[in-house]
């Protein structure tokens, strides 16, 4: 198909991913258009990088609504009328359920090779710390389909760095953060190029 993608990105933090994909379709490399955006904060930068780039972009809150369910639902419901044909989590630390019956993937992206340094509060600096303690020589990001289990979905692609000597979280994290600014444009634009 030569039609882009059509992209829903969730995120709790910076937009430094949304930015990425931005900068990817741009340059030809992710044959999608992002038509909607939600955050799960409204105080966070990535919905000044939404609202900068024209899209339209939802605040939901999850201490506005009493469980996950009810949270991913009044996201599903505004998201409905973008059709969306993927949703993407990037950097969104919510619990996300996705809408009955949708066809299209669910994917997000993980700060460490899974099946290591997953679940429920593993995220940013803490995966990172995490490797270190351990003592491991490489990491890297794993992109995969959510399922009802944190970090548990199919594993669709993973890129992997070196963990050097001397690393802290900061340092390790910018080299991992490189890795999935490529690795998880790619993923999406082979997903998109498979839709039916």
């Amino acid at each position: 198909m030569n039609d882009p993608a059509r992209l829903a990105v969730l995120l709790s933090g910076s937009g430094r991913t949304l930015e990425n994909f931005l900068a990817k379709i741009a340059a030809g490399e992710l044959p999608a258009r992002i038509v909607a955006v939600v955050a799960s904060r409204g105080d966070v930068r990535g919905v000044e990088v939404a609202r900068d780039a024209g899209l339209p972009c939802a605040v939901f809150r999850r201490k506005d609504h009493p469980d996950p369910a009810a949270h991913s639902a009044a996201i599903n419901a505004w998201l409905a009328s973008f059709l969306p044909d993927i949703i993407v989590l990037a950097g969104y630390l919510c619990f996300y359920v996705p809408p009955a019956g949708f066809a299209g993937p669910v994917v997000n992206i993980h700060p460490a090779l899974l099946p290591k340094f997953g679940g429920q509060g593993m995220y940013g600096d803490r995966v990172h710390r995490a490797v270190l303690a351990a003592g491991e020589t490489e990491s890297g990001c794993t992109v995969h389909l959510v399922s009802e289990r944190y970090d548990e979905g199919r594993i669709l692609g993973q890129a992997k760095v070196p963990v050097l000597p001397g690393d802290d979280e900061h340092a390790l994290a910018a080299r991992v953060f490189a890795a999935e600014c490529e690795l998880y444009p790619r993923v999406l634009a082979e997903l998109a190029r498979a839709r039916r």
